[in-house]
């Protein structure tokens, strides 16, 4: 991870009512008089890992950790096949990260957040880009029916073997359409058995396309059934959506962006991300910095990710 920081544990943590019957897990880090930002995981449904406290200087930042609805630590568990997702979408979780800043007095914060966290943080800023002081994104993507598509079915074109397996994982009658609504429907079955195959079948999928960097290693969370059921089943439910977002809106609405500083950090062997994602957005939005890793992947183990990730939190640590 190329790490600086030495890990530290939260001064602070809680639980947020924020309606439809969720809370969410919350905790804070480094300095309570430090310079806020705000960490938004990927996934959806990943989960705010300690790992993400150690992208800040502890003595410069107050650092906002917190797990999406239905994931980590919030509750109810989407891992539970009871728990309905209706009330789990991109504008529910925009909604909720105003609830938090005004929950924590924080009147503006860094927004930093990887794959599916860049997302959503670059429609927070898109929204409310008052709040935001600057933006640090890795692994960009920006959702929408053709990102999803290219994830589930073009990619097969690097991993031919691998795709058709993970295509026959769902009934032959599904597999010409959107695979992600395909996969959501298995993981709705009455049959824990079905369940737990799309769960695994998924993940494994996922687990490929994202090995594409020297020193890759398989996530092990993917071991655990009930992250991997959690994980499967929210990934799929924002998929089959195309995460709620206009197809290219987030690309379109950049503009909304100006005058906020921001470093996006993509790698060059991401094809989950493909490079072209964060550097369209470069050019839509001035403000911006692209940073090419040359053998980066995605995520921020890949070689160079993860000092660049640390370069930019300490360029803004001095910034109001």
């Amino acid at each position: 991870m190329d790490a600086k920081y030495p890990a530290v544990e939260p001064y602070a943590h809680g639980m947020l009512e924020v309606g439809d019957g969720n809370s969410l897990y919350w905790e804070t880090c480094g300095n309570p008089d430090g310079k806020p930002a705000v960490v938004l995981h990927g996934g959806p449904g990943s989960g705010c890992t300690p790992g993400w406290r150690r992208f800040f200087d502890p003595q410069a930042y107050r650092v906002v950790l917190f797990d999406q609805r239905g994931c980590g630590r919030s509750t109810p568990d989407a891992a539970d096949p009871a728990t309905p997702l209706a009330a789990n979408t991109t504008a529910h979780l925009l909604a909720d990260l105003e609830r938090l800043r005004e929950h924590l007095g924080i009147d503006r914060w860094l927004v930093f957040g990887g794959s599916w966290g860049s997302t959503l943080g670059l429609a927070y800023a898109e929204r409310h880009p008052e709040r935001v002081t600057e933006l640090v994104l890795f692994s960009v993507v920006t959702g929408g029916r053709a990102e999803v598509d290219w994830v589930t079915r073009q990619m097969g074109r690097v991993f031919p073997e691998e795709w058709r397996r993970f295509a026959d994982g769902v009934p032959a009658e599904l597999r010409d359409g959107c695979l992600a609504d395909a996969y959501a429907r298995q993981l709705e079955s009455s049959d824990p058995a079905v369940r737990e195959r799309a769960a695994r079948d998924w993940c494994t999928w996922e687990d490929t396309h994202v090995a594409t960097a020297d020193g890759h290693r398989p996530d092990p969370r993917y071991d655990d059934p009930v992250f991997r059921f959690r994980f499967a089943r929210l990934v799929t439910h924002y998929w089959r959506h195309a995460c709620w977002l206009p197809e290219g809106g987030l690309l379109r609405d950049a503009h909304r962006l100006a005058g906020i500083p921001g470093v996006l950090v993509t790698g060059r062997l991401d094809i989950s991300g493909p490079p072209d994602i964060a550097w369209q957005l470069s050019r839509a939005w001035p403000d911006a910095e692209l940073v090419l890793v040359e053998r980066g992947g995605h995520g921020w183990d890949a070689d160079g990710t993860g000092a660049a990730l640390l370069a930019a939190t300490d360029r803004f640590a001095g910034r109001n």
